[in-house]
């Protein structure tokens, strides 16, 4: 509430606003409150040069804050606390000592007194205040004749290219420790300090006009560095012409000319900015710009809009006691934040005629802080819940998952990106083939490196490189590989081979292929450029590649056709099940598991799903991802069971079957993150014996199979969906799909800058009113250029027929 303030219940210490205090109040019968107002004063000019108090009323935000600095020297506060007991609104001012119990008094206390969530939450990014060194003043820097080049830099001892830092001393250039996630170096810089004793060095990449990053190791803390400009002349570095990394992200490449941060943000190029309902920036709160750029694609779908900003009073009126724990209530709060327009608003003439009178510029307050939505999306997740950077397509599946899970209407937003894909497996030996079905919400498309259109530029740029770094000269202007898209589409419909195939028709292993198609075309079609990779020393890389993607795209010749004539399907048989002796023996599909760590979820995870899906392949590990991403050990290290101790997800990747004769649970939970009924689910795996790949092929098999009333199954349903507060609408068995025309328009990008998914930026571009709009955290502006060729996550809506 804008105006109202905050009301806290001093039972439950939850916040409310004005409009929903009352239905607080008559569902719990709470009837003591905590109201608190905030008074703002700002300074404006008084006519006799003074300043004049401009008084108005503080929002309190609970998760839609404005992105300002509120704590500048601009603003004054005056807080108002009030105890209000219901239902007559009766009011007692605060401190009252006299009309209150104790016990009351030190409750009022306690709670003005709190650090507010937001600000614990924060408490470990902020940055402490900067000492001088002490070595600072009286430093020696060796007369050795070191010239340091403005690039082309890398580590003397090891050839590292990231986390350098130049010692103050000598001059020398070391890499830095390294860091848990996976960046980082190999602690030469410390080394060469441990032999030397010289204390102090920058960190090259972060030198700009206005400073550097200075650590000293004797004093093991960053330290301020007064005489920086001094230190950094004796090797010919001069501040002026240096630059840093746009939004002061730790990305420690040396950016060319025509870097990929400075395209696919537009730098150079003035961007007009924009203003109202769907042009709201997001905050950063730290390494969230993933979150950022998802949700203002989610958002600017119509489903996602009518499903959770269109039943906004319905969601709020239907919302548990703690909507801080609701999945709707927090979606549609962003939603409405979004798109209503209230937090986009460009500035009052009068504040742009101070700004140009005063000569400076003051940040508008505009935005939304999506604190409380990101907490409560990524609790309990191992990498979201955490303050480092994620991949952007690996939060786009689990907000999917979420979205399933929490249904809002009859008609489930998510159904818009969902589709089936047709597998043809074939035995290269007996030429028999299998059909199967499997959903899927993301076309993933290879990079084909060798179908580069500009190889000999690319060539001449290699040797152009290496004779600079040699040299130690500026590196020269950066060539990126380009390819079409029909090279991506090729190799995405191109055979693959199957490892460890196994043939029912020779009831052995043999060669096979698989070749994918689209059994349905989805409404919305996410297109993923699989840039990201693994070397050989299983670093992930990212590659550096432009990509000519179409505005318009037509994948209709990609339709699937089932079962051909003169085809001749293989035996459904299932592979016999071996349990060796020593359950640590067994093996691991290392190529399911690169597959999906190329995805971009964790390593340990993906062996993990590899594992406990008996080695089936990646499309059913990557169920079992989707079925666990929440559970607090998804990450940690696979510890396999002694036999007779197996756990409840090995007895499902092996298919045993319990004492009650229920299917695993965990194999019905991987069915059910595809989209499929529960009850549907039991009904299948009771249909297979438990075999996971027999019982999709069941389902496909069965379209209308016959109603199971089990009076412990609906139990059991209905326990699943208690916090469900607006149930769905029950359809009809299998996947929800919304199968249309296979022709599509670009709407939206998601572009990512940097080297790996754990470290960079990401930026959304969105096509709205005709014309293209970038979403760069707080920042909204018309876009001028926009990089539709260095995208990561391409967003096609259908050219209705």
């Amino acid at each position: 509430d804008s105006e109202g303030g905050l009301y806290v219940c001093m039972n439950t210490f939850l916040g409310f606003g004005r409009e929903h205090i009352e239905r607080h109040y008559r569902k719990t019968g709470q009837c003591v409150y905590l109201h608190l107002k905030r008074h703002v004063t700002q300074k404006v000019p008084g006519a006799s040069g003074g300043a004049l108090p401009k008084r108005r009323n503080a929002k309190l935000f609970l998760d839609l804050e404005i992105s300002s600095d509120l704590n500048s020297d601009d603003f004054e506060y005056e807080d108002e606390a009030k105890l209000v007991i219901f239902p007559d609104h009766y009011e007692i001012s605060l401190p009252n000592i006299e009309e209150l119990p104790a016990l009351v008094t030190i409750a009022c206390d306690a709670l003005l007194s709190a650090k507010s969530p937001y600000r614990k939450q924060e408490s470990d990014s902020w940055e402490e205040e900067l000492q001088a060194s002490k070595h600072a003043k009286t430093l020696v820097q060796l007369d050795n004749g070191v010239r340091i080049p403005p690039s082309g830099w890398k580590c003397s001892k090891c050839d590292l290219r990231e986390n350098l830092w130049l010692n103050l001393t000598d001059g020398s250039v070391l890499c830095g420790k390294w860091f848990f996630d996976g960046s980082g170096g190999n602690g030469h810089a410390m080394e060469h300090y441990k032999e030397t004793g010289y204390p102090l060095a920058v960190k090259l990449g972060t030198i700009t006009p206005d400073g550097a990053d200075v650590y000293s190791f004797d004093e093991e803390e960053p330290v301020l560095d007064p005489h920086i400009a001094k230190h950094l002349a004796h090797f010919g570095i001069d501040m002026l012409q240096m630059q840093v990394t746009e939004n002061g992200l730790r990305d420690n490449d040396i950016k060319p000319r025509v870097s990929e941060w400075e395209v696919i943000q537009e730098a150079g190029v003035k961007l007009k900015p924009m203003y109202g309902p769907g042009y709201t920036g997001m905050k950063n709160l730290g390494n969230s710009c993933y979150l950022n750029a998802v949700m203002q694609a989610i958002f600017s779908i119509p489903e996602f809009q009518r499903a959770y900003v269109g039943n906004l009073p319905r969601i709020f009126d239907y919302s548990p006691l703690d909507p801080t724990q609701d999945f709707n209530t927090q979606m549609a709060k962003l939603g409405h934040g979004l798109l209503s327009g209230q937090y986009s608003k460009p500035p009052m003439k009068s504040d742009l005629i101070e700004q140009v009178m005063k000569e400076e510029h003051k940040p508008q307050h505009n935005g939304i802080s999506p604190r409380m939505f990101k907490a409560f999306i990524s609790k309990g997740h191992p990498e979201f819940s955490s303050n480092r950077q994620q991949d952007a397509q690996e939060f786009f599946l689990h907000l999917i998952n979420l979205v399933e899970r929490n249904p809002v209407g009859s008609e489930n937003p998510s159904d818009v990106f969902r589709f089936l894909v047709e597998e043809r497996t074939q035995c290269c030996q007996s030429r028999k083939v299998r059909y199967t079905d499997r959903v899927d919400y993301i076309m993933q498309l290879p990079v084909a490196m060798e179908a580069a259109t500009n190889k000999d530029e690319l060539i001449a740029y290699e040797l152009k490189r290496l004779e600079a770094e040699a040299a130690r000269r500026p590196l020269p202007e950066l060539v990126r590989a380009k390819f079409p898209f029909s090279a991506c589409l090729q190799a995405f419909s191109e055979p693959s081979n199957v490892e460890d195939f196994w043939s029912s028709a020779l009831q052995a292993k043999s060669a096979g292929v698989k070749t994918s198609r689209f059994a349905s075309f989805p409404e919305y079609l996410v297109v993923q450029i699989k840039k990201f990779t693994f070397g050989l020393d299983w670093i992930p890389k990212k590659l550096d590649v432009s990509i000519d993607m179409p505005d318009f795209l037509d994948i209709s010749h990609l339709r699937a056709r089932g079962l051909q004539p003169g085809e001749e399907e293989l035996p459904d048989i299932a592979p016999p099940i071996v349990i060796p002796d020593d359950p640590k023996a067994l093996d691991i599909d290392e190529s399911s598991v690169m597959q999906l760590a190329e995805m971009g979820f964790p390593l340990e995870a993906c062996r993990k799903a590899v594992y406990y899906t008996g080695n089936l392949g990646a499309e059913v590990a990557f169920n079992w991802i989707i079925a666990h991403m929440e559970e607090p050990d998804f990450a940690e290290p696979l510890v396999i069971p002694a036999f007779g101790e197996v756990s409840s997800s090995g007895a499902a990747a092996l298919g045993a079957v319990g004492l009650d004769n229920q299917p695993p649970e965990e194999m019905v939970a991987i069915i059910v993150s595809m989209g499929f009924q529960r009850n549907l689910a039991i009904q299948a795996l009771k249909a297979t014996n438990n075999n996971l790949e027999r019982a999709l092929e069941w389902i496909f098999s069965h379209p209308d199979p016959e109603e199971e009333s089990d009076p412990a199954l609906d139990t059991m349903d209905m326990e699943n969906h208690a916090n469900a507060n607006i149930l769905a609408e029950t359809g009809s068995e299998g996947p929800r799909i919304k199968d249309g025309p296979g022709r599509y328009e670009l709407f939206g990008f998601i572009s990512h800058m940097g080297t790996s998914t754990m470290s960079g930026h990401y930026v959304c571009h969105l096509r709205k009113e005709g014309r293209w709009v970038i979403y760069n955290d707080l920042r909204v502006c018309a876009s001028e250029r926009p990089p539709k060729d260095l995208g990561y996550i391409y967003f096609y809506h259908r050219i209705p027929s």
